[in-house]
Formats: C-alpha cells, sequence, structure tokens
C-alpha cells in the first residue's frame, strides 16, 4: 500500500470516527450500537462451568479423600476451619 492511500484510508477512518462523535454530542440522538449476544446464554453459560468447577473440585477432593484415606468428617472439619482463618471463601 502506497503512502497516499495510507493517507486515504487514515482520512476516511477520522473522518467516521468525528461524525461519530457529532451523533453522540445530538440529544436526540438514536445509535444503534451493538452489544453483542443476549446475556440469557452467557449466564447460561456462567452457571454451567460454575457447576462444572464445583464437580471437578468435588471429583478430585474425593479422590485426595481417597489416597490419603481422609474420612469426610476429617475433611469437613478442615475445610470449615480453613474457611474460618479466611483461606477460602
Amino acid at each position: 500500500m502506497d503512502e497516499r492511500e495510507k493517507l486515504r484510508k487514515f482520512r476516511e477512518l477520522d473522518d467516521a470516527f468525528a461524525e461519530a462523535l457529532r451523533e453522540l454530542d445530538r440529544p436526540d440522538c438514536q445509535l444503534e450500537i451493538p452489544t453483542g449476544p443476549p446475556m440469557a446464554p452467557l449466564a447460561e453459560e456462567v452457571e454451567q462451568d460454575e457447576a462444572t468447577r464445583q464437580q471437578r473440585f468435588e471429583e478430585r477432593l474425593r479422590a485426595l479423600m481417597q489416597e490419603y484415606h481422609q474420612p469426610a468428617e476429617q475433611v469437613a472439619r478442615l475445610l470449615q476451619a480453613l474457611k474460618k482463618m479466611g483461606r477460602i471463601a
């Protein structure tokens, strides 16, 4: 791309930016700003991710309990103590 083409593209971009700023300054401006996908599916994805993380945590915790021969009562007390100390939420 030669220098003239670069300058032309820059001017087009500058003009478009200036026009957008002018539109924002107009009080009756009704801009159609793309907002992306609806939020409901995103919220569902977050819930699924949280459920998946919790499931993985529980599976790993059970595996560690078996590996180190720790009963659920002792692990529960350990988790409560860690929570009291602020080490986990």
